[in-house]
Parts: C-alpha cells; sequence; structure tokens
C-alpha cells in the first residue's frame, strides 16, 4: 500500500501531468478552455457557471471589511517594525536572521492550514464565513487566474485581517513595557513580526504564482531561485481534486507534509470522527452549469 501511495505522488508529481491536468495558465491568462466531454461545458474559468454565480456574491459589506483591514494593517506594521528598529541592538543580528526564517516557516505552515481549512471543509452556506472568506477558495478552484485580476485591496485584504490583532498587541507592548522587559522579548518580537509580514505578503505572492506575464524581475527572480512559491510548484496543487500542497507562501513546508501525509491523515481523522466529506463543496461548486 505504501508503495502504491508513493507511486502515485511520483506520477502527480510529473510535470507533464501536472501540464496536462492543470489549467494552462499561460493563455495569457484569459483562461480559454476546450469544452469538456462531459455536458460540453467549460472545466474552468471566468465563463464556468459557478464561478460566475461566486464573483457575484461579492459584496460592498466585504470590500469594506478589506478596506479597513488594509488601512489598519500597514500603519501598524510600520509602527512594530519603527519600535524594532528603535530598540535594535547588534548582538541580537543572528536571533534576528533565525527569527526571520523561522517567522518565514511559520507562516508558509499557517498558509497552507489556512488554505487547507477553506478548501476542504464548510460550505457558502455557512453564517458570515461562507460567502465573506469561503467564497474565494471557491472561486479560486474553477477560474484560477481570477485572482490575478483582483485589485491590491480584495488580493490582499483578508490576509492583512489576520494581522490585525497580533500587530496592535505587539504596539500596545512596544508602548508599556520597559526597555528591559523589551529586550528581554526582542527576538521573540521579531518573530511575531515577521510571521506577520509574510502572513500579510502570502496572498500577493499567491496572486504571482498564477501571473505569467508582467511580472517584474525581481519577482520571478525570486519565484525561480524558490524564495517565495514558484508557478510551478504552486500548479501542482491545481490539479484536481486539489488535495495536496496547500502551502503558499514559499511553498517549502509542503515537502515534509506530503512526505508524512499530514493532510489525508488529518483529513481520515476529521471524516472518522464526524463523518464530514473533504471537499464536498468545492466539488459541488465545480460541478455547476447553466
Amino acid at each position: 500500500m505504501a508503495a502504491s501511495e508513493s507511486e502515485g505522488a511520483a506520477v502527480a508529481d510529473h510535470p507533464e501531468y501536472i501540464q496536462q491536468n492543470s489549467m494552462p495558465e499561460d493563455d495569457p491568462n484569459k483562461n480559454e478552455q476546450p469544452l469538456s466531454v462531459e455536458g460540453n461545458q467549460r472545466r474552468w474559468g471566468p465563463q464556468h457557471a459557478g464561478a460566475k454565480e461566486l464573483a457575484n456574491l461579492y459584496s460592498g459589506g466585504k470590500r469594506l471589511q478589506e478596506i479597513l483591514s488594509v488601512g489598519m494593517c500597514f500603519p501598524l506594521l510600520a509602527a512594530t517594525f519603527g519600535f524594532l528598529c528603535y530598540h535594535f541592538q547588534w548582538d541580537n543580528s543572528l536571533a534576528i536572521l533565525l527569527s526571520a526564517v523561522a517567522g518565514i516557516v511559520t507562516a508558509d505552515f499557517f498558509s497552507g492550514l489556512v488554505h487547507w481549512g477553506a478548501d476542504t471543509w464548510g460550505s457558502i452556506d455557512v453564517p458570515v464565513v461562507g460567502k465573506n472568506f469561503l467564497r474565494p477558495f471557491r472561486e479560486h478552484h474553477i477560474d484560477p487566474t481570477a485572482i490575478t485580476r483582483h485589485d491590491f485591496i480584495e488580493t490582499n485584504g483578508d490576509n492583512c485581517l489576520l494581522t490585525v490583532l497580533p500587530l496592535a498587541y505587539q504596539v500596545y507592548k512596544f508602548v508599556t513595557l520597559s526597555p528591559q522587559e523589551i529586550h528581554n522579548t526582542y527576538t521573540w518580537e521579531c518573530f511575531i513580526f515577521f510571521v506577520a509580514f509574510f502572513v500579510m505578503l502570502t496572498n500577493q505572492i499567491h496572486k504571482w504564482s498564477h501571473t505569467y506575464f508582467g511580472l517584474p524581475r525581481w519577482v520571478t527572480f525570486l519565484q525561480d531561485y524558490h524564495l517565495i512559491l514558484p508557478r510551478r510548484h504552486h500548479r501542482i496543487h491545481h490539479v484536481s481534486p486539489h488535495e495536496t500542497y496547500y502551502c503558499i507562501t514559499t511553498g517549502w513546508v509542503n515537502y515534509p507534509l506530503e512526505i508524512v501525509n499530514f493532510w489525508s491523515r488529518f483529513e481520515e481523522l476529521i471524516t472518522a470522527v464526524t463523518g464530514a466529506k473533504p471537499r464536498a463543496d468545492d466539488m459541488m461548486w465545480a460541478k455547476k452549469s447553466d
């Protein structure tokens, strides 16, 4: 059984398999796909019935929440960075470097955890959460390059929201603690800042992984050297049924998680306890037709 699973994983990672079973997004981002055999319906893209319905659920209230989230996140990031610079000491340099690496890895893991949870469980009908936070994940699997047509606010609003409370608490501590207390927890504060910073960047990095034209050279450099999520790497996730490679900040954590079958084992446990079926809502939207 283990050999069979490893052979399946090897096939799924093969470039030709990925090319044939994922959306050719370099076409150029027009989502132009041949009609599928079943029902003569498009498999994905903005003309897919489910994609159109989901796009229309984006509301004015959601837009306001995203604007407020971005508006709070960036001043808090700037304030926290300013306090860290003010309290910087050269003897902390190595600890800061290590906290930066740990922050990136942690943000990558949390990106996978949130991505897996939103892709796999729940439905659009869940009050508040469904239409506001799960909807983009459902849309993304049937119109993967819709994200490239989203502006900065829509792309990054929800990730900014996740950082607001941790950053606000950091600012509070910098204002109220003594210099000695700050010195004692400085490395931890750096770690939290780097986690927040890369969580904030995650969906922008994700957007770049779906953008095949017009990216700045410094972005493609970071992708090519796998310092941020590469396009080819993320394309593995977009092979239906979208059950692997969930980490989307750098993608580094995908490798160890796949080795231990982390997500599939987690899903088996949840299904055994609750009876819920993974990705049931996701598949329902993918099968919608006019």
